[in-house]
């Protein structure tokens, strides 16, 4: 048994119209790549047809996170899934999803309509059979939040074949941000990775933790020329959010912030053939934050329902409930009565800074 809520009109509305559009932004770009845009136009019509099937649903969300694996090749500083006991061998104590397992989950959230979810981990390509059963469900694009190290042949031609996958490689700036948080080495093999994406004209974007020291990099035409010119067509920029409450000068402050939103204008303008995501920089705009199942929330290796990866509290587990069931937890309700998402915030994790009050409303019967 499941609570209904009821859908965020405006926020449904957004996000119908933030995918669509986001769909034509990477198309512009796409035109003499005719795989890609192939791709993309049959992409169009599911989309809409997803955006109905949500509706059908009365609340769901277009987007789900999906950490496939605990385990990680890299052993990167400040790495926030290692620090919370997600990452690493044996870490949680529970045995991870089965294939059948995640195959379920994907399958019903074809059903339901949604549009993306997030593959992450740990290292997500070190489940190559799960990326592959995730390649069979086309109405579903999976962006796959990757070191970038692990990029072979087979993925080449996987990725070739089954264009709803697409690579989304970490990196924090140039060889010397980048090989200091992930070890040395690596900005040289993500490069090579990038390279070869683009050599066979595969859609790939990069990740950037985006902190105090790395800001004025990260965002200077040099990095974006660099990107641009190796293919790149999707920027994030995901806030770093510290590992414990004892650890916050590489966050950003409210001043960074703002001088951040209106460069992302600048840059938006200067780049016409890439897409730029801010998170949660751009929640602001659709009424705060999106975690807790408003417009997404984190299921984890084991199969527990989160609001988000930096919030990993749950009280439904896909192993016993169904996705719907999941999305409708009481735990999930209570933080948006709380007002914890989908209000107002100065910025960077909500649910983390709140922490106290998050494990009060899932342990609240």
């Amino acid at each position: 048994m499941y609570i209904l809520r009821m859908p965020d009109t405006f926020l449904t509305t957004y996000l119908n119209s933030a995918i669509e559009k986001l769909i034509k932004d990477i198309l512009k770009g796409t035109l003499s790549n005719r795989k890609e845009t192939a791709f993309l136009l049959a992409q169009m019509k599911h989309q809409r047809e997803n955006a109905k099937k949500r509706a059908a649903c009365s609340h769901m969300p277009a987007f789900l996170i999906a950490s496939i694996t605990s385990s990680c090749n890299l052993h990167c500083a400040g790495c926030y899934a290692r620090a919370v006991g997600m990452c690493g061998e044996g870490s949680a104590g529970a045995e991870p999803l089965s294939v059948p397992e995640w195959e379920h989950i994907f399958s019903q959230a074809e059903d339901l309509g949604i549009s993306f979810i997030l593959l992450a981990g740990g290292e997500p390509l070190l489940r190559r059979d799960l990326i592959k059963t995730a390649a069979g469900h086309t109405s579903i694009i999976f962006p796959i939040f990757t070191n970038g190290t692990l990029i072979d042949d087979g993925y080449l031609a996987l990725f070739d074949g089954h264009r709803n996958l697409v690579p989304v490689i970490s990196i924090e700036g140039g060889i010397e941000e980048t090989d200091a948080r992930r070890g040395s080495g690596t900005y040289t093999s993500i490069l090579a990775s990038m390279d070869r994406l683009h050599e066979g004209k595969i859609l790939f974007g990069v990740s950037v933790t985006i902190t105090k020291e790395n800001c004025a990099e990260v965002t200077s035409a040099a990095f974006l020329d660099l990107l641009r010119d190796r293919g790149c067509r999707l920027v994030f920029y995901i806030e770093y959010t510290a590992i414990d409450h004892g650890s916050k000068e590489l966050e950003l402050d409210s001043a960074m912030r703002e001088e951040i939103e209106g460069k992302m204008t600048e840059i938006k303008a200067g780049y016409p053939g890439m897409v730029f995501i801010s998170f949660p920089g751009d929640e602001k705009h659709m009424g705060g934050c999106l975690a807790g199942g408003r417009g997404f929330f984190h299921i984890n290796p084991y199969g527990s329902a989160e609001p988000c990866p930096f919030s990993p509290y749950s009280d439904r587990n896909l192993r016993n409930v169904s996705l719907l069931d999941a999305v409708n937890s009481p735990f999930f309700a209570r933080l948006i009565e709380a007002g914890l998402v989908g209000g107002e915030h100065d910025g960077g994790c909500a649910l983390f800074e709140h922490e106290a009050e998050v494990i009060a409303l899932v342990n609240k019967e």
